[in-house]
């Protein structure tokens, strides 16, 4: 690819890449295997995976992870769900996102880890001492309450302090941490807890969304009785004692236990959370997660790929349902404050979060693809506003990163940061591709596959290609795999979600491009990719036509399965009810047709009110395909909105342009 002026929307100067962590990391890492410093990226992560085992050995010394490596730090097996990492290796998440020197000292002891707010402009400061003593009581309490190493702790919480506290005091003893955010409905709750028969279930007496207080006491009432594991429930606010059968704790009584003092290292592969997949198309799947692979992957990604510094600011617009909070957490072990937001990203007006980011001072700002989105529909222009100047690496991920909003980005945010659209995962809770803060940034390119994960893209005959479409697998072992699935003792679900479409070969269900250069695109899930006459086209490569439409608030791609063929479809949501429906349909199809291709032109375009949406607010392509094809759902509890589904299934080509 030539680089010309109007892709490069950002570049490093050579002085800031010479003070990075990457470059600082890079000069250590090929010194121990003798080879003189490079600046090139693709020498570095070819040698990141020639050299895998030295390579996040060097990561867990660098970033300074306390614990115990071992001597070994990878057995190979012969598939790549055996492969086993620092077999003999010991560490304490929780410790190790602390920091404490001691089990009762703590580095920087005064500086601030979190900084939480909420819609009503409430800020609560929390130094790194006071996090880690109450971490320190909260396990005191669980342990002393007969919790142990490998029970299940379940959350259903707001994204507060205490749902951090409650975490990594989980964490502290070894016990297995699982959250699903206060909006999931019921059923979506037992869906996922009443498969991992959760002891503790930790909860708030209430929430607020869009100045609305949301009462969560009637939630526990409704799914304790489908959780007959729980026996002890702690809540954030009021304790009660309405279920005789179970023990009623506050927050505020655990919090005056004695602390625990015995912070015990675990094995490497100790399982630390459970999270889940969406569920949409059956019973949502519990993916475990491993202590030390967890640690090693996130501080890799902030540290080096993000350029995270002690004492910079994080901040990802996220609830405790999502896997970026757990990502957001992780910004603790690179001694950064985190900031945490509870409620509606728009509660205030447009302006919200990126008020809150400024008060807050933050070095890396985060959201979903839709969040920026929306404040492109709204013309929000953060550069005339904002005042801390401060912020350096802009995040996003959810959904593709339009090239129109890479554009955007810049020209409202300025031109001071590295924009960084990362894409990976609840399946790996981490990222295959994301950001570099000592290489360009061009338009519509994700700027690089991670450092030891060995990314390609291939075709679906098992070759690998470059610039042109194709499936996004991974051919080597990395310590961030999950160590399963819960109760998937033979590993048939984990080797069918991952493995069942290349040989030995993970196969993560993105559709997504490699240039010459390295970068990516990613065009969307596979399964959600449109195939009509047997070419496959990314729904990305539709919705970035669609940007050129400011009649258009919202749009969604799929087919409809018709005379043995696959015909797009394309819904819309307008911004106003007098728009001529016809003309913007002519319109779209011109453009369509001359930006992309024939293929490319949807035979239905039809006009929806709402868009069905999975519990992390991502648009449920799938959910929709299945219902104007007339297919049943797997589990429509999983969609936030599952109303939303009857006007597709009622949907006809005939009520479309």
């Amino acid at each position: 690819m030539e680089e010309t002026q109007e892709s490069v929307l950002w570049a490093p100067s050579a002085a800031s890449v010479n003070q990075t962590h990457m470059t600082r990391f890079a000069v250590s890492f090929l010194s121990a295997l003798g080879l003189p410093p490079t600046n090139d990226y693709s020498t570095l992560h070819s040698l990141s995976l020639a050299h895998a085992d030295l390579f996040w050995r060097h990561v867990w010394n660098y970033c300074g992870v306390p614990g115990d490596q071992g001597k070994i730090a990878n057995i190979s097996g012969t598939r790549m769900i055996d492969t086993r990492w620092f077999p003999d290796g010991r560490l304490n998440f929780a410790r190790a996102l602390l920091r404490p020197s001691g089990f009762d000292v703590v580095e920087n002891a005064e500086s601030i880890a979190i900084k939480a707010y909420d819609e009503a402009g409430k800020e609560i400061r929390i130094t790194r001492r006071e996090l880690f003593e109450q971490v320190a009581a909260i396990a005191g309490f669980l342990k002393r309450n007969g919790i142990q190493a490998g029970d299940r702790v379940a959350a259903v919480l707001p994204n507060v302090p205490e749902s951090v506290v409650a975490m990594l005091a989980t964490a502290a003893i070894g016990a297995v941490w699982s959250s699903c955010s206060p909006e999931f409905g019921d059923d979506a709750v037992v869906d996922r807890f009443g498969q991992i028969s959760p002891r503790v279930l930790i909860t708030a007496d209430r929430t607020t969304y869009n100045h609305k207080i949301v009462e969560l006491g009637k939630k526990v009432d409704q799914i304790l009785p489908r959780l007959p594991s729980v026996e002890l429930v702690v809540t954030v606010g009021s304790a009660s004692t309405r279920n005789s059968q179970v023990d009623w704790v506050s927050w505020e009584e655990a919090l005056d236990e004695p602390p625990l003092t015995d912070w015990e290292l675990f094995p490497f592969s100790h399982p630390l959370c459970i999270v889940y997949s969406s569920g949409t198309t059956g019973a949502p799947k519990c993916i475990v997660h491993g202590t030390g692979g967890t640690v090693l992957q996130h501080v890799k990604e902030h540290r080096l790929h993000c350029n995270l510094n002690e004492g910079d600011c994080l901040f990802y617009y996220t609830t405790t349902g999502w896997m970026m909070w757990n990502w957001l957490l992780s910004g603790l072990a690179s001694q950064a404050t985190i900031v945490l937001y509870d409620g509606s990203p728009f509660a205030n007006g447009s302006q919200t979060l990126l008020e809150i980011a400024d008060k807050a001072g933050v070095t890396h700002f985060g959201a979903g693809a839709r969040y920026y989105a929306s404040l492109e529909k709204h013309d929000v222009r953060p550069k005339d506003f904002l005042l801390s100047n401060k912020l350096r690496c802009l995040l996003s991920t959810g959904s593709p990163l339009l090239p129109s909003n890479f554009d955007w980005l810049y020209s409202a945010f300025g031109d001071q940061f590295t924009l960084a659209s990362i894409s990976g995962g609840t399946d790996i809770l981490s990222c295959f591709v994301l950001g570099n803060p000592n290489m360009p940034v061009h338009r519509g390119k994700i700027q690089c596959k991670g450092l030891g994960m060995d990314v390609q893209i291939w075709n679906d005959d098992g070759r690998r290609v470059f610039n042109t479409p194709g499936e996004l697998v991974c051919v080597s072992p990395f310590p961030c795999m999950p160590i399963g699935f819960w109760n998937d003792y033979a590993s048939e679900k984990y080797l069918k979600a991952y493995f069942s479409r290349f040989e030995n070969v993970w196969c993560h269900g993105d559709w997504a491009e490699e240039n010459d250069q390295g970068e990516l695109i990613i065009y969307g899930r596979s399964d959600a990719t449109l195939n009509p006459g047997g070419v496959r086209i990314g729904t990305a490569e539709i919705y970035q036509q669609l940007e050129a439409f400011p009649e258009i608030a919202e749009s969604l791609a799929t087919v409809l399965r018709q005379d043995g063929d696959e015909q797009i479809v394309l819904f819309l949501r307008l911004t106003q009810t007098d728009i001529n429906r016809q003309e913007i349909a002519d319109r779209i199809r011109v453009r369509l047709k001359s930006r992309c291709s024939p293929r490319h032109v949807p035979r239905y375009i039809g006009y929806a009110p709402d868009f069905p949406r999975t519990v992390s607010g991502k648009l449920s392509e799938i959910a929709v395909r299945s219902a104007i094809c007339g297919e049943v759902l797997g589990n429509a509890g999983a969609l936030a909105n599952p109303d939303s589904l009857r006007f597709f299934e009622n949907w006809k080509p005939t009520d479309a342009h």
